[in-house]
Protein backbone atom coordinates (compact mmCIF):
# COMPACT_ATOMS: atom_id res chain seq x y z
CA UNK A 1 0.00 0.00 0.00
CA UNK A 2 1.13 3.16 -1.02
CA UNK A 3 1.47 5.98 1.51
CA UNK A 4 0.95 9.25 1.83
CA UNK A 5 3.95 12.53 1.76
CA UNK A 6 5.33 12.56 4.67
CA UNK A 7 5.23 16.15 4.91
CA UNK A 8 1.50 15.99 4.26
CA UNK A 9 0.25 13.87 7.33
CA UNK A 10 2.92 15.84 9.18
CA UNK A 11 0.82 19.15 8.10
CA UNK A 12 -2.42 17.06 8.91
CA UNK A 13 -1.37 16.48 12.52
CA UNK A 14 -0.29 20.00 13.48
CA UNK A 15 -2.99 21.26 11.69
CA UNK A 16 -5.23 19.06 13.83
CA UNK A 17 -3.69 20.13 17.07
CA UNK A 18 -4.01 23.71 16.38
CA UNK A 19 -7.14 23.48 14.89
CA UNK A 20 -5.84 26.43 12.51
CA UNK A 21 -3.74 26.09 9.35
CA UNK A 22 -1.77 29.90 9.88
CA UNK A 23 -0.69 28.33 13.21
CA UNK A 24 0.45 24.93 11.74
CA UNK A 25 1.88 26.61 9.31
CA UNK A 26 3.95 28.97 11.72
CA UNK A 27 5.27 25.63 13.94
CA UNK A 28 6.65 23.57 10.42
CA UNK A 29 7.74 27.20 9.20
CA UNK A 30 6.27 27.04 6.16
CA UNK A 31 3.42 29.07 4.62
CA UNK A 32 -0.41 28.78 5.37
CA UNK A 33 -0.94 28.05 1.57
CA UNK A 34 1.95 25.19 1.75
CA UNK A 35 -0.30 24.01 4.40
CA UNK A 36 -3.59 24.11 2.59
CA UNK A 37 -1.96 22.72 -0.72
CA UNK A 38 -0.75 19.57 1.95
CA UNK A 39 -4.31 19.20 3.40
CA UNK A 40 -5.63 19.47 0.04
CA UNK A 41 -3.49 16.86 -1.63
CA UNK A 42 -4.00 14.50 1.39
CA UNK A 43 -7.77 14.60 1.25
CA UNK A 44 -7.96 13.63 -2.49
CA UNK A 45 -5.43 10.50 -1.64
CA UNK A 46 -8.05 9.26 0.72
CA UNK A 47 -10.70 10.32 -0.84
CA UNK A 48 -12.23 12.08 1.85
CA UNK A 49 -12.62 15.57 3.97
CA UNK A 50 -10.19 16.40 6.58
CA UNK A 51 -11.19 19.84 8.39
CA UNK A 52 -14.40 22.17 7.59
CA UNK A 53 -13.90 26.10 8.15
CA UNK A 54 -15.73 27.24 10.91
CA UNK A 55 -15.19 30.84 11.34
CA UNK A 56 -11.40 31.55 11.86
CA UNK A 57 -10.90 27.43 12.87
CA UNK A 58 -10.88 24.43 10.88
CA UNK A 59 -13.03 22.10 12.56
CA UNK A 60 -11.27 18.50 11.73
CA UNK A 61 -13.34 15.15 10.77
CA UNK A 62 -13.72 12.34 12.71
CA UNK A 63 -11.13 10.67 9.55
CA UNK A 64 -8.76 13.34 10.46
CA UNK A 65 -9.06 13.18 14.10
CA UNK A 66 -8.64 9.21 13.69
CA UNK A 67 -5.50 9.38 11.43
CA UNK A 68 -3.63 12.41 12.94
CA UNK A 69 -3.70 10.48 16.36
CA UNK A 70 -1.90 7.48 14.72
CA UNK A 71 0.48 10.67 13.10
CA UNK A 72 1.02 11.99 16.39
CA UNK A 73 2.05 8.54 17.84
CA UNK A 74 4.70 7.46 14.82
CA UNK A 75 5.96 10.42 15.33
CA UNK A 76 6.41 10.24 18.63
CA UNK A 77 7.98 7.06 18.12
CA UNK A 78 10.48 8.52 15.46
CA UNK A 79 11.51 11.10 17.73
CA UNK A 80 12.33 9.06 20.28
CA UNK A 81 14.15 6.68 18.19
CA UNK A 82 16.25 10.12 16.02
CA UNK A 83 17.15 10.91 19.98
CA UNK A 84 18.34 7.62 20.86
CA UNK A 85 20.20 7.46 17.89
CA UNK A 86 21.74 10.90 18.80
CA UNK A 87 22.42 9.90 22.11
CA UNK A 88 24.30 6.85 21.00
CA UNK A 89 26.58 8.75 17.95
CA UNK A 90 27.35 11.78 20.24
CA UNK A 91 28.29 9.35 23.93
CA UNK A 92 32.07 9.04 24.25
CA UNK A 93 34.41 6.93 22.23
CA UNK A 94 35.19 3.88 24.89
CA UNK A 95 38.18 2.35 24.40
CA UNK A 96 39.79 -0.81 26.10
CA UNK A 97 43.70 -1.50 26.61
CA UNK A 98 45.44 -3.04 28.59
CA UNK A 99 46.98 -1.47 31.62
CA UNK A 100 50.61 -1.55 30.05
CA UNK A 101 49.53 -0.56 26.61
CA UNK A 102 47.73 2.30 28.21
CA UNK A 103 50.28 3.45 30.58
CA UNK A 104 53.70 3.04 28.37
CA UNK A 105 52.50 3.94 24.82
CA UNK A 106 48.80 5.28 24.78
CA UNK A 107 48.49 7.82 27.55
CA UNK A 108 51.52 9.91 26.47
CA UNK A 109 49.15 10.49 23.26
CA UNK A 110 45.88 11.30 24.14
CA UNK A 111 46.26 15.17 24.21
CA UNK A 112 47.95 14.49 20.32
CA UNK A 113 44.86 12.08 19.57
CA UNK A 114 42.39 14.43 20.70
CA UNK A 115 43.87 17.62 18.79
CA UNK A 116 44.37 15.75 15.48
CA UNK A 117 40.84 13.76 15.08
CA UNK A 118 38.67 16.33 17.02
CA UNK A 119 37.58 13.31 19.61
CA UNK A 120 38.21 14.71 23.18
CA UNK A 121 34.80 12.81 24.16
CA UNK A 122 36.87 9.44 25.12
CA UNK A 123 36.61 6.69 27.73
CA UNK A 124 39.64 4.63 28.61
CA UNK A 125 38.70 1.76 29.78
CA UNK A 126 41.93 -0.44 31.69
CA UNK A 127 41.35 -4.01 31.21
CA UNK A 128 43.67 -6.96 30.87
CA UNK A 129 40.89 -9.54 29.38
CA UNK A 130 38.96 -9.31 25.76
CA UNK A 131 36.45 -7.09 25.41
CA UNK A 132 33.33 -8.12 24.11
CA UNK A 133 32.51 -5.35 21.91
CA UNK A 134 28.96 -6.52 21.57
CA UNK A 135 28.22 -6.84 25.21
CA UNK A 136 30.62 -4.63 27.03
CA UNK A 137 30.12 -1.37 25.28
CA UNK A 138 33.18 -1.03 23.91
CA UNK A 139 34.33 0.91 20.45
CA UNK A 140 37.66 0.06 19.78
CA UNK A 141 39.43 -2.05 21.42
CA UNK A 142 43.74 -2.29 21.57
CA UNK A 143 44.00 -5.83 21.75
CA UNK A 144 46.94 -7.82 22.59
CA UNK A 145 47.69 -11.42 20.40
CA UNK A 146 48.12 -13.27 17.55
CA UNK A 147 44.63 -12.59 15.62
CA UNK A 148 42.32 -12.37 13.88
CA UNK A 149 39.49 -12.63 16.06
CA UNK A 150 36.13 -13.78 14.95
CA UNK A 151 33.16 -11.34 14.24
CA UNK A 152 35.20 -8.33 14.46
CA UNK A 153 37.69 -6.18 12.00
CA UNK A 154 41.22 -6.34 13.71
CA UNK A 155 44.50 -4.89 11.95
CA UNK A 156 48.18 -5.26 13.18
CA UNK A 157 49.37 -1.99 14.55
CA UNK A 158 52.49 -2.48 16.79
CA UNK A 159 54.14 -6.13 15.95
CA UNK A 160 56.27 -7.66 18.66
CA UNK A 161 59.94 -7.23 18.87
CA UNK A 162 61.71 -8.39 21.83
CA UNK A 163 64.76 -6.78 23.41
CA UNK A 164 66.77 -6.70 26.53
CA UNK A 165 66.89 -3.73 28.44
CA UNK A 166 68.36 -2.05 31.98
CA UNK A 167 69.43 1.17 33.74
CA UNK A 168 72.34 3.12 32.85
CA UNK A 169 73.41 2.32 36.04
CA UNK A 170 73.11 -1.26 35.89
CA UNK A 171 74.86 -1.26 32.75
CA UNK A 172 77.49 0.25 33.98
CA UNK A 173 78.10 -2.02 36.97
CA UNK A 174 77.55 -4.85 34.69
CA UNK A 175 79.31 -4.21 31.30
CA UNK A 176 77.80 -6.37 28.51
CA UNK A 177 78.25 -6.19 25.02
CA UNK A 178 76.40 -9.30 23.92
CA UNK A 179 73.93 -11.70 24.40
CA UNK A 180 76.19 -14.49 26.01
CA UNK A 181 76.78 -11.90 28.81
CA UNK A 182 73.29 -12.31 30.50
CA UNK A 183 73.58 -15.36 31.08
CA UNK A 184 75.87 -13.97 34.22
CA UNK A 185 73.61 -11.07 35.65
CA UNK A 186 70.16 -10.72 37.31
CA UNK A 187 66.88 -11.18 34.70
CA UNK A 188 63.67 -10.04 35.73
CA UNK A 189 60.81 -12.15 33.95
CA UNK A 190 57.55 -11.90 32.46
CA UNK A 191 54.92 -14.44 32.75
CA UNK A 192 53.84 -14.48 29.51
CA UNK A 193 56.92 -13.64 27.70
CA UNK A 194 59.62 -15.97 28.21
CA UNK A 195 63.31 -15.18 28.08
CA UNK A 196 63.85 -18.69 25.78
CA UNK A 197 62.41 -17.12 22.90
CA UNK A 198 64.95 -14.46 22.93
CA UNK A 199 67.69 -16.54 23.71
CA UNK A 200 66.88 -19.44 20.76
CA UNK A 201 66.68 -16.15 18.44
CA UNK A 202 70.01 -15.05 18.94
CA UNK A 203 71.08 -18.42 18.15
CA UNK A 204 71.89 -19.27 21.82
CA UNK A 205 70.66 -22.28 24.08
CA UNK A 206 68.71 -20.79 26.79
CA UNK A 207 69.64 -21.59 30.70
CA UNK A 208 67.87 -24.51 31.46
CA UNK A 209 66.23 -22.63 34.41
CA UNK A 210 66.15 -18.77 35.13
CA UNK A 211 64.79 -18.20 38.36
CA UNK A 212 64.54 -14.53 40.36
CA UNK A 213 61.66 -11.72 40.04
CA UNK A 214 58.99 -12.46 37.99
CA UNK A 215 55.84 -9.96 36.91
CA UNK A 216 52.72 -10.65 35.46
CA UNK A 217 52.59 -7.04 34.04
CA UNK A 218 54.97 -5.41 31.85
CA UNK A 219 55.06 -2.13 33.77
CA UNK A 220 55.99 -2.82 37.17
CA UNK A 221 58.78 -5.10 35.32
CA UNK A 222 59.97 -2.55 33.39
CA UNK A 223 59.83 0.06 36.31
CA UNK A 224 61.91 -2.57 38.25
CA UNK A 225 64.83 -2.72 35.16
CA UNK A 226 64.36 0.95 35.69
CA UNK A 227 65.28 0.63 39.28
CA UNK A 228 68.65 -1.29 38.49
CA UNK A 229 67.58 -4.33 39.51
CA UNK A 230 67.91 -6.64 36.85
CA UNK A 231 67.47 -6.54 32.97
CA UNK A 232 64.07 -7.28 31.69
CA UNK A 233 62.88 -8.99 28.05
CA UNK A 234 61.12 -5.28 26.73
CA UNK A 235 58.67 -5.32 23.84
CA UNK A 236 59.54 -2.42 21.33
CA UNK A 237 56.26 -0.68 21.71
CA UNK A 238 55.84 -0.61 25.70
CA UNK A 239 59.51 0.34 26.14
CA UNK A 240 60.01 3.37 24.06
CA UNK A 241 59.13 6.00 26.34
CA UNK A 242 61.55 4.79 28.92
CA UNK A 243 64.31 4.41 26.01
CA UNK A 244 63.29 7.97 24.91
CA UNK A 245 63.73 9.54 28.02
CA UNK A 246 66.78 7.69 29.12
CA UNK A 247 65.24 5.75 32.00
CA UNK A 248 66.70 2.45 30.26
CA UNK A 249 68.88 1.75 27.41
CA UNK A 250 69.10 -1.58 25.27
CA UNK A 251 72.71 -3.06 26.42
CA UNK A 252 73.83 -4.38 23.03
CA UNK A 253 71.83 -4.85 19.86
CA UNK A 254 69.75 -7.75 18.86
CA UNK A 255 66.19 -8.40 18.78
CA UNK A 256 63.59 -10.99 18.12
CA UNK A 257 60.23 -10.49 16.17
CA UNK A 258 57.61 -12.72 17.06
CA UNK A 259 53.82 -13.35 16.03
CA UNK A 260 52.32 -12.30 18.54
CA UNK A 261 51.30 -8.16 18.64
CA UNK A 262 48.74 -5.10 19.31
CA UNK A 263 46.00 -5.24 17.21
CA UNK A 264 42.71 -2.70 16.70
CA UNK A 265 39.75 -4.48 16.88
CA UNK A 266 36.08 -2.83 16.37
CA UNK A 267 32.86 -3.80 14.62
CA UNK A 268 32.06 -3.75 10.86
CA UNK A 269 28.17 -2.79 12.05
CA UNK A 270 29.35 -0.31 14.97
CA UNK A 271 26.88 2.83 15.57
CA UNK A 272 30.02 5.03 15.65
CA UNK A 273 31.92 3.41 12.83
CA UNK A 274 33.07 6.59 10.80
CA UNK A 275 34.42 7.89 14.47
CA UNK A 276 35.86 4.33 15.27
CA UNK A 277 37.72 4.15 11.90
CA UNK A 278 39.21 8.14 12.32
CA UNK A 279 40.34 6.74 15.51
CA UNK A 280 42.05 3.77 14.37
CA UNK A 281 43.59 5.44 11.13
CA UNK A 282 45.19 8.14 13.77
CA UNK A 283 46.61 5.09 15.55
CA UNK A 284 48.34 3.62 12.81
CA UNK A 285 49.55 6.81 11.13
CA UNK A 286 51.00 7.61 14.75
CA UNK A 287 52.46 4.30 14.96
CA UNK A 288 54.68 5.78 11.70
CA UNK A 289 55.96 8.65 12.76
CA UNK A 290 56.94 7.44 16.85
CA UNK A 291 60.10 5.78 15.55
CA UNK A 292 62.59 8.50 17.54
CA UNK A 293 63.26 5.60 20.15
CA UNK A 294 66.87 5.33 21.18
CA UNK A 295 68.47 2.41 19.64
CA UNK A 296 70.79 -0.15 21.49
CA UNK A 297 73.53 1.72 23.87
CA UNK A 298 76.59 -0.18 24.29
CA UNK A 299 77.90 2.38 27.24
CA UNK A 300 75.87 3.62 30.01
Amino acid sequence: MRLPPFSALVALEAAYRHRSYSRAADELHVTHGAVSQQIRKLEEDLGAALFRREGNGMVPTPTARRLAEHVAEALSILKAGVESARQTLEGPLVVSATAAFASRWLVTRLARLAADTGEADLQLRIEDRKADLRTDGVDIALRFGRGPWADVESIPLLGERLFPVCSPGFLQKHPMKGPADLLTVPLLRHTGVHWAVWFRGMGLEPPAMITGLAFDDTSVMLDAAAQGIGVALAREGLSERDLRDGRLVRPFPGEVEVETGHHVVWRADAPRLARILKVRDWLLAEVGRGADTPQSSSRP
